[in-house]
């Protein structure tokens, strides 16, 4: 009974896992499908492309993928040294008393609903970046704001539960040979959850570059690679969220499917080069 009851489990687990890979070679066939017409009138000219003219049938690519990777990265710039500082207070600095409070504060935060950050940079950063820096206030740095914000608290929440799994014994042992608190956070707590930091990172890494409803806000959908990180733009989300709606059965239908596939090369490959190189290293 318990050779059949192990192997349905192991039946069981591996047909979620072959699920799993079908579902995602179903999304890119349904792309690949929608955007061949796009492929055959551009070829690769299409990734290279700085022109978006939908009444003209000229599309280019270009502007919205250096708009999705300069925000993405503007993000991750900015969310990493927080997530990793409030991670470091609630495990291993906070009295007992905060800990708890502002703990589930920060997973409160992850749970809020990206619109909802889109519409408080909308009336909140924008303003800021306008007095500050002039112009609309709309653009790559609003947006790269709002992302890091977005993903700061689900970065901090896993990286604080990646160092709480640090066994006592190894900061006892690091406090009783005289190291302080720094020294133990530095070379014990840190290097420990390692390989939970890095994941953490590539997760909110991969929320971010995906990201639609915020930055759609507060990036300004303009197809022109920025020349300045104030300067209005647009990422591959953006273009989808806001033209979508009005693209016909054409070309131009065909090229918003184009740049979604593009959208899940460049998430799989960031993510699977990121696995791959950084948690291995995190692992050594």
């Amino acid at each position: 009974m318990n050779k059949i009851l192990d192997r349905f489990f192991h039946l069981s687990t591996l047909s979620i896992a072959l699920l799993t890979l079908l579902v995602t070679g179903a999304i890119f066939g349904v792309l690949f499908q929608e955007a061949k017409p796009a492929i055959d009138a551009f070829g690769f000219d299409f990734l290279t492309g700085t022109k978006w003219a939908p009444n003209l049938e000229k599309f280019g690519a270009l502007p919205a993928i250096v708009g999705s990777i300069l925000s993405t990265a503007l993000a991750m710039s900015l969310a990493i040294p927080l997530a990793i500082g409030v991670a470091i207070f609630l495990s291993e600095i906070a009295p007992d008393k905060l800990k708890t409070p502002v703990g589930v504060s920060i997973e409160l935060l992850a749970a809020i609903p990206s619109v909802i950050y889109g519409m408080w940079g909308l009336f909140y950063f924008v303003p800021i970046i306008r007095d500050l820096f002039g112009g609309l206030g709309i653009g790559l740095l609003t947006a790269g704001i709002v992302l890091a914000i977005m993903v700061l608290p689900f970065m901090a929440a896993v990286t604080r539960d990646a160092m709480n799994t640090t066994p006592d014994i190894l900061k006892e042992s690091a406090y009783a040979l005289g190291g302080t608190k720094w020294d133990v956070i530095k070379d014990i707590v840190i290097p420990y959850a390692k390989a939970g930091i890095i994941g953490a990172t590539i997760l909110a890494l991969g929320r971010a570059i995906g990201e639609t409803m915020a930055v759609t806000f507060v990036m300004g959908n303009v197809h022109k690679i920025p020349s300045l990180i104030t300067d209005p733009a647009t990422s591959i989300p953006v273009a989808l969220a806001n033209e979508f709606a009005e693209a016909d059965e054409g070309l131009y239908f065909s090229s918003l499917f184009y740049l979604a596939m593009i959208l899940f090369v460049i998430s799989f490959a960031i993510i699977s080069f990121a696995k791959i190189v950084f948690l291995k290293r995190g692992r050594s």
